[in-house]
């Protein structure tokens, strides 16, 4: 049965596995849940479907087994009223009607398997489908540990990447080596205005010890 076929592929699916191998595992996970919803659905009405054709094979069994026996008791009448041929007539129909009971008989054996079957699998996908229900939320948050784990493991190589330290550290002298030119050159700058300051009160102080001692001599300025 394709029915069966497809709740065993669940039931032994390994949820675990599923997720590992997934390149999207909430969707799959919700995926499987879903799956199994389903096919539980379809279970439980082919369990219902099955007990009703086992109830329907049991009565056609017991009306065969009635009717057999009635055409005994014919039988049985004719024998003892002499009526040999009614008899053997009678006896034809009783076996005729024994045969189709044995064969409901059988048919009932095979449904009661196929219904223990059926509730079997029901028990199992039921319980499979409580599992992964109640695994769900922790399988996702397992991935997304796992995920966070191989980023932060990423970020650990590249940060120990030598070839990048090296090129960060040039950077950095470059920076270092443009600010002190830049500061060079803001000193230079500072001295040469100064020097200009210091000559305008080098030549005042001059002019202002000519003033004095030519007021000492008695000079005009």
């Amino acid at each position: 049965m394709a029915l069966l076929e497809r709740v065993a592929t669940l039931i032994r699916a390994n949820l675990n596995d599923l997720i590992d191998k997934a390149e999207d595992p909430e969707k799959m996970i919700k995926q499987v849940i879903l799956d199994m919803q389903n096919q539980l659905l379809q279970v439980k009405t082919q369990v219902a479907v099955s007990i009703a054709d086992q109830h329907m094979l049991e009565n056609k069994q017991k009306e065969n087994e009635e009717a057999a026996a009635d055409w005994v008791r014919k039988a049985e009448r004719a024998v003892d009223k002499q009526q040999d041929d009614l008899a053997r007539s009678a006896l034809e129909r009783y076996r005729s009607f024994t045969q189709l009971a044995e064969s409901y008989r059988e048919q009932v054996d095979d449904q009661k398997a196929q219904v223990e079957n059926l509730k079997s699998a029901l028990q199992k996908l039921e319980q499979k489908l409580a599992e992964a229900l109640s695994k769900k939320e922790l399988l996702i948050a397992r991935h997304r540990r796992s995920l966070a784990a191989n980023k932060a493991s990423q970020a650990q190589l590249a940060i120990g990447d030598r070839s990048k330290v090296a090129t960060f550290d040039r950077l950095k002298d470059k920076v270092l080596h443009a600010e002190a030119v830049s500061q060079a050159q803001a000193e230079m700058v500072a001295d040469d205005v100064g020097d200009q300051f210091a000559r305008l009160e080098k030549q005042d102080e001059i002019e202002r010890l000519l003033a004095e001692l030519k007021a000492r001599r008695g000079l005009a300025n």
